[in-house]
């Protein structure tokens, strides 16, 4: 059987498409750059899909960010990408096909980056990595975050989704929030600091239940995390990423030890902002 035939594509708004242009001409540039010099430079897809999505208004076809980092010229060294999907990775595979330079996991992304992947992109050794962080929701652990950091070689972009949060946690009051989601975001957050963070939790004899803080309060709280606790030394604001009614879905971060590289990302942010309406 082709799974990459069979399995269906995933259909995608606009703003997914502005988040694989934007990783798209950053991962062009990043290449263009760290050829010029002696680095062992690599890919990191770690929620990488099958590769292939189409957009919800036409239904034409859009290549996914493993595609778009085969395609960059010149070369990344290697490409790794992680799924814990099987049938997701197989159709990955029959896309881009059986290469030296390609690894492909099937697996829990948190645990195969710390174990298998972030351990062979060692500073020391001239090697780099740009690291691409995409799950759906919440599904992220801060020490992928600190291990990234610790390296000093690797880069990344964060998809930060503040829907996710909306809907399973900042909606409701501490106390009502589910035990599972609390220990989704104490695992995202890194500790148990977000319950101060998200609510107002000072009570008055004019206040029943805790005040909400408005999402971008949110992500800056998360930026500063980001540098402080994690330690990447250059984390620009984050796009937020709006839907078609305007609403923010999540916010993209970048994070880098490298000043230049957190130049490149903050003009491409700027460049989207600026071309919304």
């Amino acid at each position: 059987m082709n799974v990459a035939k069979t399995y269906e594509a995933d259909s995608i708004g606009s703003w997914t498409e502005d988040k694989l242009d934007i990783l798209r001409k950053y991962s062009a540039a990043y290449s263009a750059i760290l050829n010029k010099y002696n680095f062992h430079y690599v890919y990191i897809d770690a929620f990488a899909g099958k590769g292939k999505h189409v957009t919800k208004k036409t239904g034409e076809p859009v290549k996914g960010s493993p595609v778009n980092a085969i395609k960059v010229e010149p070369p990344f060294r290697e490409y790794f990408f992680i799924d814990s999907d099987i049938a997701k990775v197989k159709a990955l595979e029959e896309r881009i096909g059986i290469r030296k330079d390609v690894h492909y996991f099937i697996g829990d992304a948190n645990r195969i980056l710390i174990q298998k992947v972030f351990p062979d992109v060692k500073y020391d050794k001239y090697r780099r990595g740009l690291c691409f962080l995409d799950p759906y929701g919440i599904h992220l652990n801060w020490n992928v975050i600190e291990a990234a950091a610790r390296a000093r070689s690797i880069e990344v972009f964060i998809n930060f989704s503040i829907m996710d949060i909306n809907r399973n946690i900042k909606r409701k009051s501490p106390e009502d929030i589910r035990s599972s989601d609390k220990d989704r975001m104490k695992n995202f957050w890194g500790d148990d600091s977000w319950i101060e963070i998200f609510f107002d939790t000072s009570m008055s004899l004019f206040k029943d239940t805790p005040e909400k803080k408005r999402n971008d309060d949110i992500a800056e709280a998360y930026r500063q995390r980001l540098q402080s606790k994690a330690g990447f030394k250059y984390v620009p604001k984050p796009l937020p990423m709006l839907s078609e009614s305007k609403s923010v879905i999540y916010y993209l971060f970048f994070a880098s030890h490298n000043e230049t590289g957190a130049k490149i990302a903050r003009e491409i942010f700027s460049k989207y902002a600026k071309e919304r309406p």
